[in-house]
């Protein structure tokens, strides 16, 4: 897996944009750049050059670092990965799955605020309109749909992916919900006569349903060790200009009991720095 990432990743950043790109391909706001300025005390346009770059390429990875984690992921735990065609029966599916005549079917979103109403009654047509073909296509008994997201927390979402089973709910009727998904995040229902369930998986939850358990710190482990050069890590003492930062980043006692052996002492807190996106509050 840490060598699969690490590919994919020296690939997409050889095609981000370099200091050679054309400023007029960066689709930056004028009023943004303006208050940035004023908020450095910017005298000349050469200061702001070089916070123009690094931040569009955040903003590209963003669009594509959902991706590669799919990619590279979905196979490793035994999974396909489904080309999305627009506006066919596989537009709702990244990844699929058959075993002991269970399909399993999921669609994945980067994080936990991705969502808009139309994308929920989007999947939410996908998944009634398709599901009885996607269970006639794969010959199996029974349809498990999860749509999974790759970080964050269920508190953390804006409920839009919850609304897709909701409105799932309301276009099969009464009559074909078996257990409704009023106050959880997962429902039952008829296909055809067959079994179906509808899951909302988040962060941690998603991760664990495709590989167990330690399925997450697996995850987090290979991405350091292909992204993150050992070395020296910053001193215990060190101020951060993100105030909770020190906190995050910082063993807790008890994490001297912990072995990850496949990390160097300088990558710990790298992990507890990606760990952090996967839960609501740090209790030691």
């Amino acid at each position: 897996m840490e060598t699969e990432f690490r590919g994919k990743i020296r690939a997409h950043i050889a095609s981000l944009p370099a200091a050679s790109a054309k400023f007029k391909s960066f689709s930056t706001s004028p009023f943004v750049l303006m208050f940035y300025a004023q908020a450095k005390r910017y005298t000349k346009v050469s200061e702001i050059v070089g916070d123009i770059l690094p931040a569009k390429l955040f903003s590209s990875m963003e669009t594509s670092a959902g991706r590669m984690m799919e990619e590279v992921a979905l196979p490793i735990y035994g999974w396909e990965v489904v080309p999305s065609g627009m506006h066919s029966a596989n537009s709702a599916i990244d990844g699929k799955r058959t075993e002991n005549g269970l399909l399993k079917i999921v669609t994945l979103k980067s994080g936990p605020r991705c969502l808009n109403d139309e994308m929920s009654e989007n999947f939410a047509d996908n998944i009634f309109a398709h599901s009885a073909s996607w269970l006639k296509d794969s010959g199996a008994e029974a349809l498990e749909f999860s749509y999974g997201v790759l970080y964050g927390t269920k508190k953390q979402s804006n409920k839009k992916d919850w609304h897709i089973l909701g409105k799932l709910a309301g276009k099969l009727g009464s009559e074909n919900v078996t257990s409704s998904p009023k106050g959880e995040w997962s429902m039952s229902f008829n296909t055809n006569g067959m079994a179906s369930t509808a899951t909302v998986r988040v962060g941690d939850e998603w991760w664990s349903y495709l590989g167990g358990p330690t399925c997450l710190l697996e995850v987090c482990c290979a991405l350091i060790r292909a992204c993150v050069q050992a070395g020296i890590a910053d001193p215990a003492d060190l101020k951060y200009e993100i105030s909770d930062l020190h906190a995050i980043v910082t063993p807790p006692v008890k994490f001297a009991e912990v072995n990850v052996a496949v990390l160097q002492h300088s990558q710990i807190p790298w992990l507890l720095f990606l760990l952090r996106h996967f839960c609501d509050e740090l209790i030691e």
